[in-house]
């Protein structure tokens, strides 16, 4: 049995109800194994041909609504929610719920909670039709539980570059349901505050602070080695929901101002690969998905920072005010 529910029904209504002919789908890369019998299930059933695209999907943000332009009636993108973004073409989203039982997960972190009362909930996109029943349970252990509606996100939902929907929650913990490190790394360095991760894929529970602790001494090292760069290549996305190319402008008059020079480059993949051309650069700055510089540092030769971290190497920003880059999804492009 699949873990996540694909609702192929709706799919296969959508494409009956605006009578598509050719269908993308796009999945990220842990759905990506359910492609073909999804595609085949919607041309036995609507003989709409199906094109699956096979590059990688990082999120809303990074749909291929532009390369399908022209080529699909409605393109099916899974396991995100929408972005307040324009398509190219008729978009349907899937959310790809997790179906498997999330409880015995947060039994484990019962002990990891037991010094606090008041926590915030908070998960992503495929679990999130959980989260009342998370909640129910907590409560019903005597905990108080608070949940809130991000900007531009759902109540209780973060995504890798939107953590406000835990911003000054009055909370003494916040519990985290998912896997992964990132997205509770994000969560710590917006609050400052506990966080523990119930992990539904392995029904266990632990406590972010030793893998932030790692993750900061390696952002500190980059950023102590970026002090010594001349020169700056500042990377951005062409990906409609990573584009921020008024920022990077910004940031290159800020550098420029300190005597130091400064380069941007539009990249749709970024890779360590791709850079190398540009590697008489001392240092590069990404302004498109801030996973990037956390997730792949050591891949890369030179110094990638993100926007708040260049912030700090020029002394405008303090080392302890440190949190994630974020981009709220009001004003996509700014």
């Amino acid at each position: 049995m699949s873990k996540y529910q694909l609702k192929v029904n709706n799919i296969i209504e959508e494409i009956k109800n605006i009578n598509a002919h050719s269908v993308g789908l796009q999945f990220p890369e842990g759905l990506k194994v359910y492609a073909t019998s999804v595609a085949r299930r919607i041309e036995d059933e609507t003989g709409a041909d199906v094109i699956i695209s096979g590059d990688p999907s990082f999120g809303a943000c990074d749909v291929s609504d532009a390369s399908m332009k022209g080529m699909v009636d409605l393109l099916v993108h899974f396991g995100h929610s929408p972005l307040p973004l324009e398509y190219d073409v008729h978009m349907l989203f899937v959310e790809a719920q997790f179906q498997l039982d999330v409880i015995p997960a947060i039994k484990e972190a019962l002990n990891l909670l037991e010094n606090y009362k008041i926590i915030g909930l908070v998960t992503t996109t495929q679990h999130l039709h959980i989260l009342e029943e998370a909640a129910d349970f907590l409560e019903h252990e005597g905990k108080t539980v608070i949940m809130k509606q991000g900007q531009g996100t759902r109540k209780a939902q973060v995504l890798g570059c939107n953590f406000s929907a835990v911003e000054e929650l009055p909370v003494d913990v916040f519990l985290y349901v998912g896997s992964g490190n990132f997205h509770p790394l994000g969560i710590k360095l917006s609050t400052h505050k506990p966080v523990i991760i119930a992990d539904p894929y392995r029904n266990e529970a632990r406590n972010i602070d030793k893998f932030a602790d790692r993750i900061l001494r390696i952002r500190f090292a980059r950023i102590t080695k970026a002090r010594e760069a001349k020169r700056f290549g500042i990377i951005v996305s062409s990906k409609k929901g990573q584009l921020r190319m008024e920022l990077a402008k910004n940031l290159k008059s800020m550098i420029h101002k300190e005597g130091k020079e400064a380069y941007i480059i539009l990249m749709d993949h970024i890779s360590p690969e791709l850079l190398i051309p540009f590697m008489d650069l001392d240092a590069f700055l990404v302004t498109a998905c801030p996973r990037i510089a956390i997730d792949d540092a050591n891949m890369y030769k030179k110094p990638l920072l993100t926007p708040e971290e260049l912030l700090i190497v020029l002394d405008t920003k303090r080392w302890e005010d440190y949190k994630l880059d974020e981009i709220k999804y009001v004003k996509i492009n700014q």
